[in-house]
């Protein structure tokens, strides 16, 4: 019996140790605004690549697994073989020792993933073999179950591209260095208003309804899809969002939206196992939204303007 109460103090132990040590990022000195992110400062963030090239982004989750969208991946590539999982990078031309690349040897999309409007754009990348972390290499933790977000500010990290000719994660054809944006939550209510009823309760969305900020996809898989949105509390940063999918980039009354991580902790946990990652509780101290729709001259304004199709960030 003895034994028995030792061991359930060690797996308590282990568990706190491993809650703990996710959502460090001890280069990180950003307060208020910013472009290029100096190295180090989003330790988590995921550059995919197929076939040599990047085309979407990802957070490291723990030592294995990287969590991303299932837009990055049709259904005719789910081939693992065909995907290479950089960490620890900053600059796609120079020369970087902090970084590390990984094989993918398992893909798992969200089985209830919706194409459109995007529901449950979430994706599970396994690592062909574990990573050490470094200050340039650490996990990111999780929103847990029942988090929730007023009007927080959020950062998105991606390569974005700048074809909108408008500053978001710097718009322009794939950026060379990894690129930083802070950007407002925007409540679900007005979000959905804005998209005109595309908004589920498995999103969120951010970034200011004056557009300019935002993520971003170059061409179709090529860009920001699958990054992470993430927000401070304490010492520790919390992923409370995955980049989705918009209307074009950083446009007017067309803020980014994104994957909301706390829905998913049970199914995260059935893959990649029970206290295998940090999930974190994160409960917002700021004013609620304010959730009204636009005026009937403002949404007709906006009708007017819209694409006729929703793209990938």
């Amino acid at each position: 019996i003895y034994r028995f109460f030792f061991l359930q103090i060690l797996l308590f132990i282990f568990i706190i140790t491993f809650m703990i040590s996710c959502g460090s990022a001890p280069l990180n000195t950003k307060i208020v605004g910013g472009t290029n992110a100096s190295a180090g400062a989003w330790p988590w963030q995921a550059s995919l690549h197929m076939y040599g090239s990047h085309f979407c982004g990802g957070s490291l989750i723990n030592s294995e697994w990287v969590l991303s969208a299932a837009n990055c991946f049709p259904s005719h590539s789910l081939n693992p073989t065909s995907y290479t999982v950089y960490l620890g990078q900053q600059s796609k031309k120079l020369t970087n020792s902090n970084e590390l690349s990984r094989k993918v040897s398992e893909i798992i999309l969200h089985p209830d993933y919706d194409n459109l409007p995007h529901d449950n754009d979430m994706a599970l990348l396994h690592l062909s073999s574990p990573v050490n972390f470094t200050n340039y290499i650490q996990p990111v933790c999780l929103a847990a179950e029942g988090s929730t977000f007023n009007s927080d500010t959020m950062w998105v990290t991606g390569w974005g591209n700048a074809n909108s000719g408008v500053f978001l994660i710097h718009c322009f054809a794939e950026q060379q260095i990894l690129q930083e944006v802070d950007v407002p939550v925007v409540g679900n209510s007005k979000c959905n208003c804005l998209y005109e009823e595309l908004i589920t309760d498995n999103m969120m969305c951010a970034g200011p309804l004056e557009g300019g900020k935002d993520s971003c996809q170059y061409r179709q898989y090529i860009g920001d899809s699958g990054g992470p949105m993430v927000i401070k509390q304490g010492s520790k940063w919390i992923q409370a969002g995955i980049v989705s999918f918009g209307e074009g980039c950083a446009q007017p009354n067309f803020p980014g939206v994104y994957t909301r991580v706390s829905k998913y902790q049970n199914w995260i946990n059935q893959h990649v196992g029970l206290n295998n990652t940090g999930f974190i509780h994160y409960a917002s101290t700021t004013p609620v939204h304010n959730e009204a729709c636009p005026t009937q001259r403002m949404f007709l304004n906006m009708t007017m303007t819209k694409q006729n199709e929703i793209v990938h960030h």
